[in-house]
């Protein structure tokens, strides 16, 4: 199926971003001089746009058009339909630590497929609230073939069109299957002290895996949610 017009501007604008040329808070190209650099309607430029935004990568601002978003959005783990976004239930974080290579734990690596003692590349997010107060904590784990075809993943900065879109660039895998498995436990002693509760407190903890069209982990995340904040809602036909 061919990408459509707007779907190329809008991974053009990311590259753009990604490679730093408009950074956090810059004004992005007007419509006008988008629709005459690809030869087409406002409307298809308007689209691209819109696709961004839900993204959470720009936002719109009177009278200047659209600028990059200067605060980061990141969803809790979990959650990642088809036809999500990471507005939607998206928030902003804070990047704890330097992402670096550590052995996951058991049942890290088992999800992973990963030998005894191999390491991944681990990169921890913490996920906030409005007021700015933490929400959960979420540790994203990446096998060794996905954090070695794609560099960006070791940066501490944030990777502006998301990791789906940039792991699925390097290495042409993309998730066609996300499993969330979700349990409940005491918060451990530092997990308490970074999500500002007070020990023993209870936790929901999402354990999501993504896979590519072979089976084939493509990352592996754990969110630990405080009780407190912690809701889960399904909507759904009966009768």
């Amino acid at each position: 199926m061919p990408t459509l017009k707007y779907e190329l501007i809008a991974e053009d604008l990311r590259t753009r971003m990604a490679n730093g040329e408009f950074g956090p808070g810059d004004p992005l190209p007007s419509g006008r001089d988008l629709a005459e650099q690809w030869t087409v309607s406002r409307a298809t430029v308007v689209k691209a746009y819109d696709v961004l935004r839900n993204d959470g990568l720009v936002a719109a601002r009177q009278g200047t058009g659209f600028t990059v978003t200067e605060t980061p959005i990141a969803r809790p783990a979990g959650g990642r339909r088809a036809g999500s976004t990471r507005m939607s239930g998206g928030a902003p974080y804070r990047r704890l630590g330097v992402p670096d290579r550590a052995t996951p734990p058991p049942h890290i690596a088992d999800a992973l497929g990963l030998e005894s003692g191999e390491a991944a590349l681990r990169r921890i997010r913490l996920v906030l609230l409005d007021d700015g107060s933490p929400h959960s904590l979420v540790t994203a784990w990446f096998p060794p073939a996905v954090a070695d075809a794609a560099p960006r993943l070791a940066l501490t900065g944030p990777i502006a069109e998301g990791t789906t879109l940039y792991v699925r660039r390097e290495t042409g895998r993309f998730p066609v299957e996300g499993t969330d498995v979700t349990t409940v436990r005491l918060a451990t002693e530092d997990e308490a002290r970074l999500l500002d509760v007070d020990a023993p407190t209870a936790v929901a903890v999402v354990l999501h895996v993504a896979l590519d069209d072979e089976r084939r982990p493509l990352v592996c995340e754990e969110g630990v949610t405080p009780s407190h904040v912690f809701e889960q809602a399904d909507n759904y036909p009966m009768g």
